[in-house]
């Protein structure tokens, strides 16, 4: 296999552009492997421009991939007017992928890249590319060991494009997905070590495309079981404690199978759920055990009875000491462990948590 050298950056976009259309220009024939985001999307509409139909899209589909994302994928390879193969993965048969360790991201990308590895073959393409930029470098990427395993060549980052490089050139291109967030698969919700199956993925699918729906073009939904946190951006976060959509959140997040959501107040960051990684990947709070939401000193514990531990304080309900803030709905008492109980709680532990509590829940803990 032969190992790929970055190209020497050039001066300005429009020299990375001419870099990257000389580097595609050489590669005969190459399956771009294509998500339907920016990245992917940019590197693709290149590709069909310097190859023409020597060039395919492919697209893994597995739980882990939005029914939205596989859907806006196909729309965008029309508009591109590339031919795009959709190909079965099967990463969750993987005990190694489902146990969710820390390198969680190579098993998946081990599978995907073995598939279109194969699929290329078949479409006698001896190249494999993907959309990895060099702003990803600064990322926890365990899935970067099999793309090179792999031999998959990733000509964003070999000419040197940032995610802003690869946005304006989208958006010189006229892409749709230009400005679309970042957006990865959906086992990224989940913390290390909480197992990953398909009703849980789904669950997950669900609480995005609720807020989503509400208007959050930036969110994710992470998992702890019973419980749902949910990331917007910062100046989002008003919104979404607003009476109707709160009540609107409450209501379909419980038709989704959450018993309780909870807001972080920091909002939506990059890779939230690598803050304070460890090796070993740490308690799996959505399984046996219940283990309480992981962070800082101050986190509230998720799956225990109750809310949060000595300290906290719940306004308008009974005991408590200084830290969180609950405001109840209108018509609701406080529930935080009985039946058909849902609080939109923030989690990021310490001073400043907000609890918002749902209507018709019990008094129960």
């Amino acid at each position: 296999m032969t190992t790929v050298q970055p190209v020497a950056p050039a001066a300005g976009l429009d020299g990375r552009i001419a870099r990257l259309r000389a580097l595609l220009a050489g590669l005969d024939r190459a399956v771009v492997c294509f998500s339907g985001g920016v990245d992917s999307g940019y590197l693709l509409a290149e590709a069909a421009r310097v190859l023409g139909d020597r060039a395919t899209a492919l697209t893994a589909v597995s739980p882990s991939l939005a029914p939205e994302e596989r859907d806006g994928a196909e729309r965008l390879a029309r508009r591109i007017g590339v031919r795009h193969v959709l190909v079965e993965t099967h990463e969750l048969d993987d005990a190694r992928y489902a146990s969710n360790p820390a390198n969680r991201c190579y098993f998946c990308k081990h599978e995907v890249y073995s598939v279109a590895v194969a699929e290329a073959a078949r479409l006698v393409a001896p190249h494999v590319l993907d959309g990895f930029n060099a702003d990803d470098r600064g990322d926890h990427r365990p899935g970067r060991r099999a793309a090179r395993e792999q031999g998959v060549r990733s000509p964003l980052d070999e000419t040197g494009f940032g995610k802003a490089d690869v946005r304006e050139a989208a958006r010189r291109l006229g892409l749709p997905v230009w400005d679309k967030p970042a957006l990865a698969c959906l086992s990224s919700r989940f913390p290390y070590g909480t197992r990953i199956t398909p009703d849980r993925l789904a669950r997950v699918a669900a609480g995005e495309r609720v807020l989503r729906e509400l208007g959050f073009r930036v969110c994710r939904v992470r998992f702890y079981g019973a419980a749902a946190r949910i990331e917007v951006e910062p100046h989002e976060i008003p919104r979404l404690r607003s009476p109707d959509v709160r009540a609107a959140v409450v209501r379909r997040f419980r038709d989704a199978g959450f018993t309780r959501v909870t807001v972080d107040p920091q909002g939506y960051r990059r890779g939230s759920l690598n803050e304070g990684r460890s090796a070993g990947g740490g308690a799996s709070p959505g399984d046996a055990g219940g283990a309480a939401l992981s962070g800082g000193a101050g986190d509230v514990a998720l799956e225990v009875p109750g809310i949060g531990g000595a300290g906290d304080e719940l306004l308008a309900a009974p005991g408590g000491g200084a830290g969180d803030e609950l405001l109840a709905a209108p018509g609701g008492a406080l529930g935080t462990d009985g039946a058909g109980d849902v609080a939109l709680a923030a989690t990021g532990g310490g001073a400043g948590d907000e609890l918002l509590a749902a209507t018709g829940g019990s008094t129960s803990r």
